[in-house]
């Protein structure tokens, strides 16, 4: 009996830029289990293709008309928790793609990122996880949660709600590993950390694990270098 396939990973393009869109769309529509459902071209039209398509992920333009990337990210995923947002950028540096970050986006990923990639990092937040492991993404929530001075939500005062190995999780975290490494650094169960991940962001209210990272230079766990 052969094994059932599962569904393609259907992914909505949002880019202010045909050729951009259409782009995109090739490269993606070309890689084997990913299927490109939709275009938008400002985030207005993101939300409302959101709401009538259901993909599983959405590659966001952050500088377009209309509504940015940023307040599309932000209603996207207040309207549905499962929402998975991969915001796309000119470069890397950019505070936009920060702010995108703190807005529930999962990851981010460069315009001349090669196919390979680019279906990489759609796999990677389709199945939940954050696009947080490369340098580049640690470098930009290093750079820029130097900005902020004080805290950015109630949500700071609940870190004394973890507990001391949370804590060291959620270091971890920020410093872009895996549940694989943390559990092998930790010498417990990969099982232990994920719990561990899963009451972390309940205690704190985030999102996913980006935000985690946000969140614990932000509060100064981790010291901006």
């Amino acid at each position: 009996m052969s094994t059932p396939t599962a569904p393609p990973i259907r992914v909505l393009i949002v880019d202010d830029q045909m050729m951009v869109r259409e782009g995109f769309s090739v490269l993606l529509n070309a890689m084997p289990g990913i299927e490109v459902v939709g275009e938008a071209v400002d985030g207005r039209q993101a939300i409302a293709q959101v709401a009538a398509l259901r993909p599983d992920v959405v590659l966001m333009d952050i500088r377009m008309p209309e509504l940015n990337g940023i307040e599309a990210t932000r209603e996207i995923v207040a309207a549905d928790a499962d929402a998975k947002v991969l915001v796309l950028t000119t470069f890397d540096l950019d505070e936009y793609v920060y702010q995108a970050l703190r807005a529930g986006a999962s990851g981010f990923l460069l315009k001349d990122a090669s196919a390979r990639q680019l279906a990489d990092g759609v796999r990677v937040v389709a199945a939940g996880e954050a696009l947080l492991a490369p340098t580049v993404t640690k470098r930009l929530i290093n750079e820029f949660s130097k900005l902020a001075e004080t805290p950015r939500s109630p949500a700071l005062a609940r870190v004394g709600d973890l507990t001391e190995r949370e804590t060291e999780v959620l270091v971890l975290i920020a410093q872009g590993r895996s549940n694989a490494e943390i559990a092998s650094h930790l010498v417990v169960a990969e099982s232990t950390i994920k719990t561990h991940v899963s009451r972390i962001l309940v205690k704190l209210g985030l999102r996913d694990r980006t935000q985690a990272a946000v969140f614990a230079y932000e509060a100064r766990l981790v010291t901006p270098s």
